[in-house]
This record gives C-alpha cells, sequence and structure tokens, in this order.
C-alpha cells in the first residue's frame, strides 16, 4: 500500500470515527430504544398489537410536537418550563370557547394565536431582555396554570363529540390516528427546519456562541424569540389534540407535561447548554419514553413509577450528555 492510499484510509477513518462522536447518543438511544421494543414485546402480551402500537403513537404524539420545538429552544442554550401549562390552558379555553358556541375553526386559530402570544411573551424576556429563561418561563408556568384554574374553576368543560374539531384527537385517516399524522409531519418539516435550512443554522450558532453569530449581521434577538413562538404553538395544539382526544378541557392536563417534553430532547442528545441539537434523537426520545410508560403500564406497574423512572432518565441523560459523550465528540463545546 502506498503512503498516498494510506494517507487516503487514515482520512476516511478518521472521518468515520468524527461522525459517530458527534451522533453516538442519538444512535444509543436508538439501540435503547430496539432493546426496550424486543423487551416489551416478548414480556407484555399486548404490546405488540397493531391496536396498542397505534394507540401508543397517538398518545405520545403531543409529547413529540412539543419536543421538536423544543429542541430548538434547547439548542440555543434556552429552555421552556410553560409548555405543560400552556397545554392546560389551550385545552380548557377551547372547551369553553366551544361550550360558548364558536365556530370550531376560529375557536382552533384564537388558541393557536394564544400560544403564540405566549411564546412571544416567554422569547421578548428573554432575548431582548436578557432575563434567564429559566425564570421567565418558570413564571409564565404559574401565570398560565392560574389562568386555566380561574377559567374553569377547577372543573373540567366537556367538548361535544359531533364538532369535526375532535377529529383532530380522535380520527383516524386509512387507519392511523390523525394526531401521529400530525407529529411525523412537524418532526419532518423540524428536522427539515434545523438540518437543511439557515435558520437551522442560525439555532445552533446562537447556543454555541451567539456574539460571533450576532457580528456576522444575524439578529440573534429575533432568533431567540422565534423558538420561543413556535414552541408555544406547539404547546397550544398539544393542548387542542389531549382536549379533542379526551373530549374534555381540564386545568389539570399537561402536569408534569414539561418533564416529559424536555427528558425526551436531552435524552435525544441535544445539549442543555445549547449549541448542538438532534432531532432524529428527539424524535427516538420522544418514542423511548412513550414505549417505557406503555410498557409499564401493561406489565401492571403502578403508573405513579412512571415519573420516577421519567426522572431517573432525565437526570442520566443530563449525566451522559455532559460526562459519557463528551469523550466522543458528541458533546461540542
Amino acid at each position: 500500500m502506498t503512503v498516498t492510499s494510506q494517507r487516503v484510509v487514515t482520512t476516511r477513518s478518521a472521518r468515520a470515527s468524527a461522525h459517530i462522536g458527534r451522533h453516538a447518543q442519538t444512535i444509543a438511544i436508538g439501540v435503547v430504544l430496539v432493546v426496550l421494543l424486543i423487551f416489551f414485546s416478548f414480556s407484555a402480551d399486548r404490546f405488540a398489537t397493531v391496536g396498542n402500537v397505534l394507540n401508543l403513537i397517538r398518545q405520545i404524539s403531543p409529547t413529540l410536537i412539543v419536543a421538536v420545538a423544543m429542541t430548538f429552544v434547547i439548542s440555543t442554550a434556552g429552555i421552556d418550563l410553560s409548555v405543560g401549562s400552556t397545554v392546560a390552558l389551550s385545552g380548557s379555553l377551547l372547551a369553553i370557547t366551544l361550550q360558548q358556541g364558536w365556530d370550531p375553526t376560529l375557536a382552533l386559530i384564537a388558541i393557536l394565536v394564544l400560544g403564540a402570544a405566549v411564546g412571544f411573551v416567554n422569547g421578548w424576556f428573554s432575548a431582548y431582555q436578557n432575563i434567564p429563561p429559566f425564570i421567565v418561563t418558570l413564571a409564565m408556568l404559574s401565570i398560565m396554570r392560574g389562568t386555566a384554574l380561574r377559567a374553569t374553576e377547577g372543573y373540567s368543560t366537556p367538548i361535544n363529540a359531533d364538532l369535526w374539531i375532535v377529529q383532530l384527537g380522535q380520527g383516524r385517516i386509512a387507519g392511523v390516528p390523525v394526531p401521529a399524522i400530525l407529529a411525523v409531519v412537524i418532526a419532518l418539516a423540524g428536522w427539515l427546519t434545523l438540518t437543511r435550512t439557515p435558520f437551522g443554522r442560525y439555532v445552533i450558532g446562537l447556543g454555541s456562541n451567539g456574539e460571533s453569530l450576532r457580528r456576522t449581521g444575524v439578529n440573534t434577538r429575533r432568533i431567540g424569540l422565534t423558538v420561543y413562538v413556535l414552541t408555544g404553538v406547539a404547546a397550544a395544539l398539544a393542548g387542542v389534540l389531549i382536549a379533542t382526544r379526551l373530549s374534555s378541557g381540564s386545568s389539570n392536563a399537561g402536569s408534569g407535561f414539561e418533564l416529559e417534553v424536555i427528558t425526551a430532547v436531552v435524552l435525544g442528545g441535544t445539549s442543555l447548554f445549547g449549541g448542538r441539537g438532534s432531532m432524529l434523537g428527539t424524535i427516538f426520545g420522544a418514542l423511548t419514553l412513550g414505549v417505557i410508560a406503555n410498557g409499564l403500564v401493561l406489565l401492571h406497574v403502578s403508573p405513579f413509577y412512571v415519573q420516577i423512572v421519567q426522572g431517573a432518565i432525565l437526570l442520566l441523560a443530563i449525566f451522559a450528555n455532559n460526562k459519557v459523550w463528551a469523550k466522543f465528540g458528541a458533546v461540542r463545546k
């Protein structure tokens, strides 16, 4: 073998190692997902049935939709803790407006605009006023949840099953639940945006070195504002899907939802310190959480253990993000 050939082989090997290193955590969570699927398929009788799989995908769809948007937020080194409360308020107000005779289409548009407004407030205080996103969104969490409780007075509000909007949560197209179709479309759009557009590059750049990005002429504040607006709209849509699936809006909906979403994103390899986002990893992370929750229920494990497991997974994911995968180049600082 000539010297030139040896150099080519070495270069290719180095590139392959670097590529694997960058995607190590995404590969790992993909492997974990496959292992869990195999385990629950053999240990839980109904897990691998078509009906259960479709039900699992429908249930995890709201989480996946918000997790896609949250990937952009966390990639900028931000965070949004208000998504669970936004889900509750959106579902509650949707049910209330429909009960008052609003046209379903108008009510849907109004709820999505509300989500955008919540995201705008989060983004304006975080990006333009330089208040830490943790503080801003924690305050909005309290405001949105309190508003939902005040609007419903703590009671669930039923939604007329005859309205077309109920099909968003309960309908099927060719046997596939509508929420699952929406989640797939949004996940694909999120992946294309993050990996194939200037906006996606700006999001990653803002998280890795915002000052350098600003000096190139990019309006970094606008990028920061936009990602929170996207997350607000996604949370509002998730609230609509949950309310229409249950045919009722409740101020108690979305409790712990932000934990599940953030866990899915971090589990998939997106760095909490910004500068790196993996949309494919987010999808794997959301599916992993859904499989664990569904599998434990089918094994007759108390549902109260699900949150314990999710919290433990989040802690382990953050540990892996900062300590383990950094050795493989998965986290770039």
